[in-house]
């Protein structure tokens, strides 16, 4: 079973490139940001929680994430395997997917990065939210605090993979298709 963790800042090209891998290699997508927003549409007890901090630009704690993620896991019957997109987003919650996961007698497989400098960051995002509405990509303080809480609370598991040999970064500046190739080029080591 192929599992991996797209791993990069807000911004990154995480969706873009989820959604190419999926279609090349099969794989079920779990975005953690797609199950909030689901479940705050749906005015969830869960998903109005997950607002309250999404509105501040912090992450949702760690119990609240992790309940909804295996909940999704658990819906799936005979994957080919998962894509973790935006999870996870601490060394506790890198923690409880292995946990998670080796309960399924499975792993990740490796955690790809898509590295991009800050300033092409606000960038992106201010553009993503000026087409897509999305009210946390059209304030700069949000952003910025968004980048900042990514620098410091999610780069450790960046530590984490690295230390179980299973962390690759990619330069996520350039052509999509460029890109998408270089993590190719990677998952195709693994297999």
């Amino acid at each position: 079973m192929l599992n991996l963790v797209l791993f990069g800042p807000p911004g990154a090209g995480k969706g873009t490139q989820s959604a190419k891998l999926i279609e090349k290699y099969h794989l079920v997508h779990l975005s953690t940001g797609d199950i909030f927003r689901a479940n705050i549409k749906n005015e969830t007890e869960l998903g109005l929680l997950a607002k309250s901090y999404m509105d501040k630009g912090q992450l949702v704690p760690d119990e609240v994430t992790i309940a909804m993620l295996a909940s999704e896991v658990n819906k799936q019957t005979d994957p080919k395997g998962f894509i973790f997109d935006g999870f996870p987003r601490t060394s506790a919650q890198a923690e409880a997917l292995d946990a998670l996961l080796a309960s399924k007698e499975t792993g990740i497989s490796l955690m790809l990065a898509l590295e991009v400098e800050e300033e092409e960051l606000r960038k992106r995002l201010l553009l993503r939210g000026k087409d897509s509405g999305r009210a946390d990509d059209l304030d700069p303080v949000v952003i910025q605090k968004r980048i900042d809480v990514y620098n410091n609370e999610t780069m450790p598991v960046k530590d984490f993979y690295s230390a179980q040999n299973k962390y690759k970064g990619i330069n996520g500046i350039g052509e999509i298709d460029t890109i998408f190739n270089a993590l190719c080029k990677e998952i195709e080591r693994t297999l």
